[in-house]
């Protein structure tokens, strides 16, 4: 694992809790206050070259591994989600779908910009249909030399401060999924006032992103401003979506990250008849819970993004769970936390305020142009053909858990829009016996969840299907983080991820979430965790599988 980038840019943000520190907590929250984005933190991932980050090596970026991305860009989120989704981590989304089908020179174009520090909006979403982009009505007119483009966008971030769009727009009245095509657009290109911006969009939580929309009447485009073929906008868009849905959940576990070292710091800090809180046994197996799911995201979201070059035919439904289940992990985890915190988790002020700030910020993560519900559609839409040929029993491969062996270069290009081959990560449990024990209980639900999705109809297979139908879902995304956790500590190479107590930790939460147990970790398994946790704290250590040196 190459960390060398990951650590120089911890060592840029310095220490979060210096206030005389322009990038630490008390700059944070300050510029959170007035809603304006974290200047001084935009400067210095300019300086780091963020955008290189997106550009894949053979364009001259630094993109190579979809895992590795997410973990160099994680200490952005350890100290503002905002920053790392309004400075550049949009750029990132829109530039997939070019990566996905773009042309040599869009290509080039798209990796020019990037490498120069410029930003490139993704403008997707419409107000009136949400994530339902087959009823999206942005029009793209072709006529004979030219395509005119009518109709709003809104909620898109960095609409007005980005000098390039991609564009997700219908191209042809008819529905179904070949009515809408992707587009490239150099706003600099545009004719003078063409384009009418809408005032900015505030919201709760990520006060720091610009989130804005436009009104198109009317505006000309050349042929070379699409990507891929007319009529493959949503093809292309499900692919790109495979690589963002994995990898910003994989970054937003830095909130988490952060969120324990708060309460963890609180926790031994504040004292209650004579005692610190995290003296009482409810403190500790709190926090070691939260800390036990911060590893479960992690595991998972490493294992899918990996997955990415490993089996990119067997990637669409892995990734959609990724998006579903880490961000619900972490935004629970989260509120258990607050619990340790009290009233003071909503102060807006003092060594822990920036706990709030996280607060309001993780729950816009899970939204965004793949919310939680569309992604378990994702998922359903394909049970009854992943139940007959992706769960074959087979032993899993080394290179989708361990992090030190290097990857081929991601290719967007080569991943498939459903899965259409057997998925090494659930292959890791399908070999798993049904004998007892916890790794059994797991073994048996995916027999279980196997037979159940084979007598799906196809009417529960859509976004008219009946509640339990969403149930077979949601049970595919915790079989997959078991999957994900047993594969971590087979391949691990730490002493601490090689140990039992953090697996059966593990697996004890996501049986909870099976209606097996209530998933409160037993002492056995609290106090070594809440003791693994204390060290990272004591010693600056992320509290991710990678253990790495954080907060300067």
């Amino acid at each position: 694992m190459n960390t060398l980038g990951l650590d120089s840019l911890e060592t840029l943000f310095g220490d979060p809790f210096d206030d005389d520190n322009p990038v630490g907590f008390a700059g944070v929250l300050a510029a959170d206050e007035q809603a304006v984005p974290l200047t001084d933190g935009e400067l210095l991932l300019a300086k780091w070259n963020f955008n290189h980050e997106f550009v894949p090596r053979s364009l001259g970026g630094r993109l190579t591994g979809a895992d590795e991305l997410a973990r160099r860009l994680r200490p952005v989120f350890r100290r503002d989600p905002a920053l790392g989704l309004g400075y550049g981590v949009t750029s990132l989304m829109a530039a997939v779908n070019v990566w996905a089908a773009g042309s040599t020179d869009q290509r080039h174009r798209v990796a020019d910009d990037l490498l120069a520090g410029k930003r490139i909006a993704v403008a997707f979403h419409e107000l009136a249909h949400g994530n339902d982009f087959l009823r999206n009505e942005f029009a793209a007119r072709f006529t004979a030399d030219q395509i005119v483009l009518s109709g709003t966008k809104q909620v898109i971030n960095n609409i007005e401060r980005a000098e390039s769009l991609v564009l997700f727009a219908r191209s042809v009245d008819a529905p179904g999924p070949r009515a809408h095509s992707t587009l490239l657009i150099d706003k600099r290109g545009l004719p003078e006032n063409s384009v009418r911006y809408l005032p900015r969009f505030t919201t709760s939580g990520m006060r720091g992103c610009h989130l804005g929309g436009a009104v198109f009447d009317n505006v000309p485009v050349g042929f070379d401003a699409l990507v891929g073929a007319p009529g493959q906008g949503v093809e292309t868009a499900l692919r790109a979506f495979q690589v963002t849905r994995a990898t910003l959940p994989g970054m937003a576990i830095g909130t988490l990250d952060s969120a324990l070292h708060l309460a963890h710091d609180f926790a031994t800090g504040r004292k209650l008849y004579g005692h610190t809180v995290a003296d009482l046994p409810h403190a500790r197996g709190t926090l070691a819970a939260a800390f036990t799911d911060l590893l479960i995201a992690d595991c998972l979201a490493t294992a899918v993004s990996r997955g990415l070059h490993l089996a990119p035919r067997a990637s669409s439904a892995p990734a959609a769970a990724v998006k579903y289940l880490v961000p619900l992990l972490l935004e629970e985890a989260h509120h258990e936390l607050s619990v340790i915190l009290g009233a003071r988790s909503y102060l807006r002020e003092g060594r822990h305020a920036a706990f709030g700030k996280f607060s309001r910020d993780l729950p816009l993560v899970s939204i965004g142009h793949a919310g939680a519900t569309s992604c378990l559609l994702a998922i359903l839409a394909q049970l009854p053909t992943l139940a007959r040929r992706s769960w074959s029993p087979a032993a899993p491969p080394a290179e989708l858990f361990d992090t030190a062996i290097a990857l081929p270069e991601l290719d967007v290009r080569g991943l498939s829009v459903s899965d259409k081959a057997p998925d090494p990560l659930m292959s890791t449990l399908a070999q798993v016996r049904p004998d007892g024990g916890l790794p059994g209980l797991f073994a048996t639900a995916l027999a279980e969840l196997r037979a159940d999705s084979l007598r799906l109809p196809p009417g529960e297979m859509g976004p008219a299907a009946s509640a339990e139908a969403f149930e077979l879902a949601k049970r595919y995304t915790l079989l997959l983080a078991a999957a994900a956790c047993l594969g971590a500590r087979q391949f691990a190479t730490s002493e601490f991820l090689s140990s039992p107590q953090w697996l059966t930790a593990a697996l004890t939460r996501l049986a909870a979430r099976l209606g097996h147990g209530d998933g409160v970790l037993a002492d056995e398994l609290a106090e070594p965790l809440f003791g693994e946790l204390t060290t990272r704290v004591d010693q600056r250590l992320s509290c991710g599988m990678d253990r790495s040196p954080i907060f300067g």
